[in-house]
């Protein structure tokens, strides 16, 4: 199950930096102007800080172990609790493949509008796909030079957005509510922790573990606030919410396409990727590169006949499965040292995962200073270790 360790720690610093340039993280950015400035700032550092550190803890279990982030799984759940996890990997993947095609496609469909005259979302989504399926066939390593240039060229691009914003002429919105600050840091938190399934993909293949780890982590912890802080300030500055229209008003229009068909592009292929990572831990035999082509081709067309809805509702879906789970992993994994992954399944683990799933959902709708992820997944890891420490004193006896 452990692969090659040839990854430098720079190309996952730029890979992790590259994942963070995206139109879901500006786009969530503007979901926290109701907060105004100060405190949308506030929880933009305070919910990369929760959600880097356990990104940082899930990628050095592959770092390592050397396992794939769903092969990381069997430590915790046995093989059989791997496989349930797996496939509940591969649809978030999958939704996630959607949700950026979709993103893409409407911000470029709108800016075509403007700049060529003619507008068609289903030939942008057709192109968006067709792109990340270029990509995964040629393989990361193969293009990596290219990825390199298209990532700096974004950012560039991206940082003369943000200071048209800056010298606009102000409008600003003023703090109006409607989203608590636990909810602001819960968002932000969650759209670190929809990282957390895949990236023991990159990290286990890492020739420097350590180091490669927190530094990919925080180039993409320091890439998603710069864009979570670009979508609060102008949504706040210029009453501007919508992508397109922040690129077109910054005189961005053809340099628009670039950024919104390539920010999509080079975030959609990890996840489109790492889907095909994921199969291989049911079945060991099947090609990665061909999993993560057709999770492409059915990500596009999720896209082309589902409208995209209850965006948040997504993300915190993702935050119930995944935060019990990867509380229990670390748990195994760091303070009782477990490594052993030939168990078939752990029914125990099983059930303190069903009882945080649960929890993490009751508690949505109570506005807490730290989000609900933090605070569930902190519970989760301490009934794990005292469900452990009481077992073991059990066993002595």
């Amino acid at each position: 199950m452990s692969a090659e360790r040839t990854f430098s720690t720079r190309n996952h610093t730029i890979l992790w930096f590259g994942a963070s340039i995206s139109i879901a993280e500006i786009l969530t950015g503007t979901l926290l102007a109701p907060l105004g400035l100060t405190t949308g700032l506030t929880a933009i550092l305070l919910g990369h800080a929760i959600g880097g550190f356990v990104l940082l803890l899930a990628g050095l279990v592959g770092a390592r172990s050397g396992l794939s982030a769903t092969a990381s799984f069997r430590i915790s759940f046995g093989r059989y609790g791997s496989y349930f996890f797996t496939v509940l990997n591969m649809l978030q993947l999958l939704g996630w493949t959607a949700v950026m095609i979709i993103c893409g496609a409407q911000t470029l469909n709108a800016i075509a509008g403007v700049v060529l005259g003619w507008q068609n979302e289903a030939v942008w989504v057709i192109a968006i796909g067709g792109l990340i399926f270029l990509w995964i066939s040629r393989g990361l390593m193969a293009i990596f030079r290219l990825h390199t240039l298209v990532v700096v060229a974004l950012f560039a691009c991206l940082m003369v957005l943000a200071w048209k914003i800056v010298t606009a002429p102000a409008q600003p919105l003023p703090p109006s509510g409607g989203l608590s600050f636990g909810a602001a840091v819960e968002l932000n938190v969650t759209m670190c922790l929809s990282w957390l399934p895949l990236i023991s993909d990159y990290t286990r293949t890492l020739r420097q573990p350590v180091r490669g780890t927190v530094c990919g982590v925080c180039g993409y912890i320091f890439g998603g606030m710069l864009m979570f802080s670009l979508g609060l300030g102008a949504a706040i500055q210029t009453r501007c919410t919508d992508i397109s229209s922040m690129l077109l008003t910054a005189g961005l229009g053809t340099a628009g396409l670039f950024i919104v068909a390539f920010s999509t592009l080079t975030n959609t292929f990890l996840d489109a990727h790492s889907s095909g990572i994921s199969a291989l831990n049911i079945n060991p035999r099947l090609n990665a590169r061909t999993v993560g082509r057709l999770v492409c081709v059915l990500g596009s067309l999720v896209a082309l006949f589902v409208p995209m809805s209850q965006y948040e509702n997504f993300l915190y879906f993702i935050g119930s499965v995944f935060a019990p789970l990867f509380a229990i992993l670390l748990v195994d994994f760091f303070i009782f040292g477990r490594r052993d992954v030939s168990a078939r399944c752990n029914v125990r683990n099983m059930l303190l995962w069903l009882v945080g799933f649960v929890g993490y959902r009751l508690l949505l709708s109570h506005s807490m200073v730290l989000g609900t992820t933090f605070p569930v997944m902190c519970g989760i890891g301490l009934l794990c270790v005292l469900v452990n420490l009481l077992l073991r004193r059990h066993q002595r006896r």
